[in-house]
């Protein structure tokens, strides 16, 4: 009859395992409770000392002042101290001065993301007796010690410890030092250690229990038993698996063990897993190169993309009657947005912006084919409807994928200052006229190109004068999402846009994309970002040029 290694191992250390049960967990509970308060007690003192050596000793001296609470400073101090707070997990954080009998309040940190109690902040320039603050003899006293260093311009070398009403908690305080050295204020760190406490006790509880494992005097009986059945048998495969990690070979490597039991089908197992993994390294080695040639592709891809989008800038240095730039942040290595600009004849030039559905290199692909139909479709003359009805058209013939693009097409004549336009289901500009603001211009949008076959678009036209600008973008910008889930939407994109106005497009593009990060954080890109901006600098005299 063959024993399995689990009955072997119950029947021999079941007496003994009990005998080292509760030795063992309280020596390890006593010894992880020493660590965790050091470690805490370490916290909290560098913590306090550290935000206290953050701090300027002038905006303190402005915060501490009359109606300080008012100043720059009050708020530079807050806002630095919320971050310290939210980074560091602390309970409560303050500014405070204590005197004989009471201490003064004029930094109190409440943060509700942080399950703070809003209605229990300390108000600005609150004086608290200590005995309304205290819940017992005890706690007055450790008042009392506050006091009695803060008096002698001495820190304490060790953290107050209170475990009453508000809590187990450690309390750290850290004195704040002027240019001579003159104690202006001081930091209170307080640390709620309930968790830590609760942790121990449910360290404790869980040692308990599985503290009858514990076999150490057993294996002094049993010896020469275990070795025989377990650490002979896993020593032999120990070393197997060395000699395979040290040389790296693991093509038809096997061993036999002859045990009767768990570790004879550990063994086994482990021959099964050194043919699967001669079987895995073959094919990862075809997955790698595959992915390191579809990745090298995407890069070509990307460069192939970029390349085909106008980049260079400025982009007719020698034409001085507008300005305008233009840029795209694809969300993966190649994407579906793109933009345009061309001169259509020596008085008027082009704007394209549109948005294809979907992303990847199906998207891109056709983008391309959709950029080229627009462009080569744009005559002098040409009204921009039947352009856009022409391109849909075609679109249209070949769009198996089922893709569809959203376009705005706009063109400038330099003379008159016309700007002609075409809005197939895409955003609405922003128009800047000289001296005001960033206005979205309603323009209502036609129907999706490539959506349906017959569909005709009309076109509408403003006029622009020097110094208007027309600032056109794709859904990726007023969609773009933070880790909240909130969407960047309109109204911050024409808030920054107005808060740059003064900017030239090279300057204000850069801009709106890092007020977008700004917003988007950490949260990943999940669309293209595109956005192009042309300024009216002054009107054309080439018409008189060639009258003449």
């Amino acid at each position: 009859m063959r024993w399995k290694l689990l009955p072997k191992f119950i029947l021999s250390l079941a007496v003994m395992g009990a005998l080292l049960t509760v030795a063992v967990s309280f020596f390890s509970y006593e010894n992880s409770k020493t660590y965790l308060e050091d470690m805490y007690a370490t916290r909290v003192l560098t913590g306090s000392r550290s935000i206290a050596d953050m701090l300027d000793t002038d905006d303190v001296r402005a915060i501490l002042a009359e109606d300080g609470e008012k100043s720059e400073a009050y708020a530079r101090i807050v806002s630095m101290m919320e971050t310290q707070k939210m980074d560091g997990e602390i309970t409560y954080l303050s500014i405070t001065i204590p005197d004989e009998d009471s201490v003064t309040f004029y930094v109190d940190i409440c943060l509700p993301e942080m399950g703070d109690d809003p209605d229990a902040q300390i108000a600005y320039g609150s004086d608290i007796l200590y005995t309304d603050a205290a819940s017992d003899e005890n706690d007055l006293k450790n008042y009392e010690i506050i006091w009695d260093a803060y008096s002698k311009s001495e820190e304490l070398t060790e953290p107050v410890i209170t475990d009453n009403d508000y809590g187990y908690n450690y309390t750290a305080l850290a004195l704040i030092y002027d240019e001579d050295g003159q104690v202006l204020a001081e930091i209170q760190y307080i640390l709620d250690m309930g968790e830590v406490r609760e942790h121990l006790n449910s360290f404790l509880r869980n040692m308990l229990l599985i503290a009858f494992a514990v076999v150490a005097l057993a294996l002094l009986s049993y010896i020469f038993f275990v070795r025989r059945v377990v650490t002979t048998p896993i020593g032999k495969l120990a070393a197997f698996t060395r000699e395979i990690t040290n040389s790296g070979k693991f093509g038809n490597q096997r061993i036999a063990i002859r045990t009767g039991d768990e570790i004879e089908e550990l063994g086994n197992s482990f021959n099964f897993m050194m043919e699967e993994l001669e079987n895995y390294i073959a094919n990862l080695s075809k997955v790698t190169a595959e992915k390191e040639r579809i990745g090298a592709e995407l890069d070509i891809a990307a460069h192939i993309q970029a390349s085909m989008l106008p980049c260079i800038f400025p982009a007719f240095p020698s034409r001085k009657e507008f300005d305008v730039f233009a840029t795209m942040t694809p969300a993966k290595e190649v994407g579906g947005d793109f933009y345009d600009f061309f001169m259509v004849d020596d008085t008027h030039i082009a704007i394209v912006m549109a948005d294809v559905s979907g992303k990847g290199v199906p998207a891109a692909l056709f983008m391309v084919i959709g950029k080229t139909l627009i462009k080569d479709h744009t005559f002098p003359g040409r009204d921009l409807g039947e352009v856009f009805t022409q391109v849909n058209n075609l679109l249209c013939e070949s769009n198996s994928e089922g893709l569809f693009i959203t376009a705005f097409e706009g063109v400038l004549d330099l003379v008159t200052g016309e700007f002609s336009f075409v809005n197939a289901g895409h955003e609405m500009p922003f128009i800047c006229r000289k001296g005001e603001g960033y206005e979205p211009y309603k323009i209502r949008p036609g129907f999706v190109l490539a959506g349906m076959e017959g569909m005709r678009y009309r076109a509408g036209s403003i006029t622009l004068e020097p110094g208007d600008r027309i600032f056109q973008y794709t859904d990726g910008v007023t969609e773009a999402t933070n880790a909240d889930e909130e969407l960047y939407g309109m109204e911050r994109l024409g808030a920054v846009l107005n808060r740059c106005r003064d900017l030239s497009p090279e300057e204000l593009l850069p801009e709106v994309k890092a007020d977008i990060d700004r917003f988007v954080g950490s949260a990943p890109q999940f669309d293209d970002i595109t956005m192009l901006c042309l300024e009216v600098k002054e009107r054309s005299s080439l018409h008189r040029v060639n009258s003449n």
